[in-house]
């Protein structure tokens, strides 16, 4: 930038002694001098701001810089101890599951009675919504109202395939589960 600046210094200086070496023969020839050097102190004005602004900028974006790497250095260490953290929680977390293995059967035992009970409820839903909406074909002349109750029976239909779908994996979980247990049933009698 000071380059630019001294540039700029050195084509006014010339500017000027080509205008003083020249005869002034009207006072439009001295009205375009002035033009001229106006223009330069203007061209000179203009660049001096910009040299400040730009140096302001750079000095802002160095301190931006420096402050994001200390940030950044601060995020390394946290993740490290989040890392050992987590390491101590998977951990703590395999000794939980083999002491509450039983526990854990129980409540998916648990929650396959469950899902079976609303496997039945929504089996009897859908029934008795296939029942309405063949009552309701005989009675409505609009596509709309079957459609609508169509679109439910299908929904009805949907839920009831999702629950069967869940009822057969919380099985495969108890019988993964009872495995399990004879397993470390036998190594506890072997220990013993």
């Amino acid at each position: 930038m000071k380059t630019m600046w001294g540039l700029c210094l050195l084509c006014l200086a010339g500017s000027l002694r080509a205008a003083r070496a020249a005869p002034v023969r009207k006072s439009g020839r001295m009205e375009d001098v002035n033009v001229l050097m106006f223009g330069a102190i203007q061209l000179s004005e203009s660049l001096n701001y910009v040299y400040e602004t730009t140096e302001a900028k750079i000095a802002l974006i160095s301190q931006t810089v420096r402050r994001h790497e200390g940030t950044l250095h601060k995020l390394g260490r946290e993740t490290e101890q989040a890392a050992e953290v987590e390491k101590q929680i998977e951990e703590v977390m395999h000794l939980l599951q083999m002491l509450f293995s039983q526990a854990q059967m129980a409540k998916q035992q648990a929650q396959t009675k469950t899902a079976e009970d609303r496997l039945g409820r929504v089996e009897q839903e859908e029934a008795e919504l296939k029942s309405k909406v063949k009552e309701l074909e005989l009675h409505l002349n609009t596509s709309v109202s079957i459609k609508e109750l169509q679109g439910r029976a299908e929904e009805q239909s949907n839920i009831l395939k999702d629950l069967q779908y869940f009822t057969d994996f919380q099985k495969e979980n108890i019988e993964t589960q009872n495995e399990k247990l004879s397993e470390l049933e036998k190594m506890s009698d072997a220990m013993t």
